[in-house]
């Protein structure tokens, strides 16, 4: 049976191994990692969701994923917290920010304008940025920690992983059918699939939600550095609430479960 004491040991001995699965293990940025939108004012501002982050059925931290309305444009911010008993050994404090173009620019609306990412995971340090020129089809890369500063050519379409989040939830998800989408992340542009498997219904604290399952093939670094696969339970309605988020890691799963917010 898993306890919270012997959990404690796990996360310990996790610890003194060095060894970088402790990130994976931990995990708790996940999410929001990952995602999909068009028009800009096709989203429900406000939206907020409050999930519970679980290893091994024991609660290790808080995530939220949120979009709120920015000077005319849509920002999409998605934080990871562990919880205070993890902190002790592994602590996780994460931000990402994703500024969407607006009505300003109409042909761009949606598209992200600037994305930044900080990271506290244990010993670790991240804070980078994105600045997206979609008119020249480049994006600038900012490392704040390591002073480099680069640019990259991109597609005519390009998201941020958080920013895609929601364009996702905007498509038409058939089972059978992946989706595919352009993301800018660690300095490459990457054609992800979103393979769709399959309707499933499943039942949380929150009710009962007839769901469809999509499952993400990212390749990239940090919180999307995994082994393991991902898979996404959205509501199968118009809205595409993310109801559950499951993540396979070296030490178990991560499981992220929807548990409150505003939608």
């Amino acid at each position: 049976m898993v306890t919270e004491k012997n959990t404690k040991s796990v996360f310990c001995s996790l610890r003194k191994s060095k060894s970088r699965l402790n990130r994976a293990a931990l995990l708790l940025s996940l999410a929001f990692f990952l995602f999909f939108l068009p028009d800009a004012s096709a989203f429900n501002t406000p939206e907020k969701f409050i999930f519970d982050l679980t290893w091994a059925g024991v609660k290790a931290g808080t995530a939220t994923l949120e979009i709120a309305n920015f000077n005319g444009h849509a920002k999409i911010i998605s934080t990871a917290r562990s919880a205070d008993w993890v902190s002790v050994f592994y602590t996780v404090d994460d931000r990402i920010e994703s500024l969407l173009q607006g009505a300003q620019t109409p042909m761009l609306s949606g598209l992200p304008q600037s994305y930044r990412v900080k990271l506290r995971e244990g010993s670790h340090r991240r804070d980078k940025e994105v600045i997206f020129d979609h008119t020249n089809l480049q994006a600038t890369f900012i490392d704040h920690i390591g002073a480099e500063k680069n640019t990259y050519k991109i597609g005519e379409k390009t998201f941020d992983p958080l920013a895609s989040f929601y364009y996702i939830r905007t498509l038409r998800l058939d089972v059978g059918k992946s989706v595919y989408v352009d993301i800018f992340d660690s300095k490459k542009l990457w054609n992800v699939e979103v393979q769709v498997l399959r309707k499933e219904k499943i039942k949380t604290n929150l009710g009962e939600f007839d769901t469809v399952v999509i499952k993400p093939m990212m390749r990239s670094e940090g919180i999307f550095n995994r082994k393991g696969d991902m898979y996404i339970w959205l509501t199968d309605d118009l809205k595409r609430i993310p109801v559950k988020m499951q993540t396979k890691a070296a030490v178990g799963s991560i499981t992220a479960t929807l548990v409150g917010g505003t939608f």
